[in-house]
């Protein structure tokens, strides 16, 4: 059978997987000075370490920002577009197996998308993401390397950051335990830490994006939230969105290739919904 190559093209990184007999094959992620270079490094890359050939691919499906900017066949393959918020549901369904939840789409900024079934809305977003953690972080810790913030931030101590009920109040308020943050950043000196900064951002950023999905539910009874894109894979998220399942009685869920859902969800789209 042949493969369906699903391309998630960002305006320098580009994601791209396989669907081949309802599996996913092989996901990589290139980087590069813009989408176009990013896109044909990604998919050379693809068929070559996978060793497949150009008449092996049925069809290729693009999504993301990216993909404005291709208007022709890659490499004379039948070409065609998914819109990035369906594929982010069709791909987060597809590796969570689960129906009846909210896409948490972390990129740049984040998007929430409802999945009931076979319908999927966009619902809204927040201008807060992984472009706020490189920004901030470039401000304040002079660097947008994540992998070295989130080094930083593993040495670093939250609690000399952010305020928590316990130090303003000397008993739990109702629904909120002593260690709730009250307020990210407002215990923080002139003179904090780098690692303490970073321990800060990486929580503040990602407690934005958690809350603002449980807000999202608001009015529903989905309980189940499906985090995916590049900073479902840090480590803080460990630690970050279990206090807050127990702080709404909620749960979040990252698939196993979270990184990779918008792509499988492009590939999908062409599988499921058949013929562009």
């Amino acid at each position: 059978m042949a493969i369906v190559i699903g391309i998630d093209v960002g305006i320098s990184t580009t994601k791209i997987v396989g669907i081949k007999n309802g599996r996913v094959t092989a996901p990589i992620s290139i980087t590069a000075a813009d989408p176009i270079t990013s896109l044909y490094g990604a998919f050379g890359k693809y068929l070559h370490d996978n060793d497949i050939d150009l008449k092996d691919v049925e069809q290729v499906m693009l999504t993301g920002v990216g993909a404005a900017y291709i208007d022709t066949p890659i490499y004379g393959l039948p070409t065609a577009k998914s819109e990035e918020f369906v594929a982010d549901g069709l791909g987060a369904k597809f590796e969570s197996k689960l129906d009846h939840a909210i896409v948490v789409s972390m990129g740049t900024g984040t998007t929430f998308i409802r999945c009931d079934g076979a319908e999927m809305k966009h619902i809204g977003g927040i201008g807060v993401g992984g472009g706020t953690l490189a920004g901030l972080a470039r401000i304040m810790l002079n660097t947008s390397d994540i992998t070295q913030v989130v080094a930083m931030a593993k040495q670093g101590n939250v609690r000399n950051i952010d305020l928590v009920i316990g130090d303003i109040s000397a008993h739990p308020l109702p629904g909120l335990p002593m260690d709730t943050t009250a307020s990210n950043f407002a215990k923080a000196q002139s003179d904090a830490s780098k690692e303490d900064i970073a321990a800060g951002l990486i929580k503040m950023v990602l407690q934005s994006i958690g809350s603002a999905a449980w807000l999202a539910s608001l009015g529903s009874d989905i309980r189940d939230f499906v985090l995916i894109g590049n900073l479902s894979l840090l480590p803080q998220c460990k630690e970050v969105f279990p206090g807050l399942e127990k702080l709404y009685d909620i749960r979040f869920h990252v698939p196993k290739h979270s990184q990779y859902c918008t792509a499988i969800g492009a590939a999908l789209d062409y599988t499921i919904n058949g013929k562009k």
